[in-house]
Parts: C-alpha cells; sequence; structure tokens
C-alpha cells in the first residue's frame, strides 16, 4: 500500500486473528492496520487499544455497529472507515459500505484486496474524498483517531447551500452518527428535523 501515513502497533490480538476472514488476517498479520493520505481511509487493527483503532471494539464491542444500526449483522466486519466515517463491511466476503448518516448499505461486490485496489487507483471515487479534500485545501489536517464532523448532514436539504467541516474525536463523530441515524432512518422522505449543536 502506498500513501501511508500511521501504522497499528506489532502487538496483534491473535485471538482476534483467528477469527477473522482469510484475507483480512492475512492483511493484518502484515500490518496491523493503517491510515491512508492523513484520514481519507482508516483500516482498524486486531487489537484492543486504541479504542478507535480497534476492530474489536467496532465489530464485537458494547457499541459495535451491529448494537448501533440495524442494517448490520453481528457478523458484518468493519474493517474500515472513511474520513468522514462511512464504514466499510466484509459480509460474506464481499465488501459493503454503511452510509452512517442513513444506516443504509451498499454492496460495492468487491473482495477486500480488490477493494483496497480500486483505492489506490482512485480514492477519489471509491472513498467519495470531495469534503476530505476541501478540509485539507482550506488547512484542515486530520489526527490519527480522529474524523470529519460535517454540518449540516449531507443527507438534509440545507446540505445543498454548503457544508462546513471540522476535524473531531472518532468516537465525537462515530457517536453522531449512530444516534443521527436512530432518529432519521424511519422518517418519510421530506420530514422537518431540528439538529441542537452543543459546542
Amino acid at each position: 500500500m502506498s500513501g501511508v501515513t500511521y501504522r497499528g502497533s506489532q502487538d496483534r490480538d491473535d485471538e482476534l486473528l483467528t477469527r477473522l476472514p482469510d484475507p483480512l488476517r492475512s492483511l493484518l498479520s502484515q500490518i496491523n492496520g493503517f491510515i491512508l493520505m492523513g484520514g481519507a481511509l482508516h483500516v482498524r487493527g486486531a487489537c484492543q487499544l486504541p479504542a478507535w483503532h480497534s476492530l474489536e471494539e467496532a465489530w464485537i464491542g458494547e457499541s459495535s455497529f451491529s448494537v448501533s444500526y440495524e442494517a448490520v449483522d453481528p457478523e458484518d466486519v468493519p474493517f474500515a472507515e472513511n474520513a468522514l466515517g462511512d464504514q466499510f463491511l466484509l459480509r460474506e466476503g464481499v465488501v459493503n459500505k454503511l452510509h452512517a448518516e442513513t444506516g443504509t448499505i451498499e454492496f460495492l461486490g468487491k473482495s477486500l484486496f480488490e477493494f483496497l485496489e480500486a483505492v489506490q487507483e482512485d480514492p477519489v471515487h471509491e472513498l467519495q474524498l470531495e469534503p476530505f479534500i476541501s478540509f485539507h485545501r482550506d488547512g484542515g489536517r486530520l489526527q490519527p483517531g480522529e474524523l470529519l464532523m460535517a454540518y449540516p448532514p449531507f443527507c438534509t436539504k440545507e446540505s445543498e447551500a454548503g457544508v462546513a467541516f471540522k476535524a473531531v474525536p472518532t468516537h465525537q463523530r462515530l457517536g453522531f452518527l449512530a444516534d443521527f441515524s436512530a432518529k432519521v432512518s424511519k422518517l418519510p422522505e421530506g420530514a422537518r428535523i431540528s439538529i441542537q449543536v452543543v459546542s
């Protein structure tokens, strides 16, 4: 992989590795998770700490994605996320994307290594990096353990007038997305919502 800007510790959780699908186990045995291009893609590691990098926390922890999202099955392995907190899941050997604002699943139809190759060839398209590029263009940077908070959320009509971005801790962004998705996923299209911004 080119463009690696963060590598996970070599202190792996061997028990977790044995539970992973073969391609992901092979990858994490070589490099225990990583971040590409300063935050464009984060692949989690087979570790417990730091929590933001822990595949165990995301997959089987108390706040796992299968707990937070109805569309995510306990067998889905949330191996990676993009800069905005959308998740990439391995489901029966195929990569799917969880759109974290709405809780919907998109079938990408690629194996793990096909997905990573596509990211290398065209990261802007594969990861929908336009917001990340805009954030960088304005002088922003993501540190390991941070994601982009987008306001207003992209799924709202108000976002058509423009979206502001801010680097926030990963747990804050993911917590917001899970809560927001749970509230809006059952609303009819065009429903009005109110978002309280707490500084």
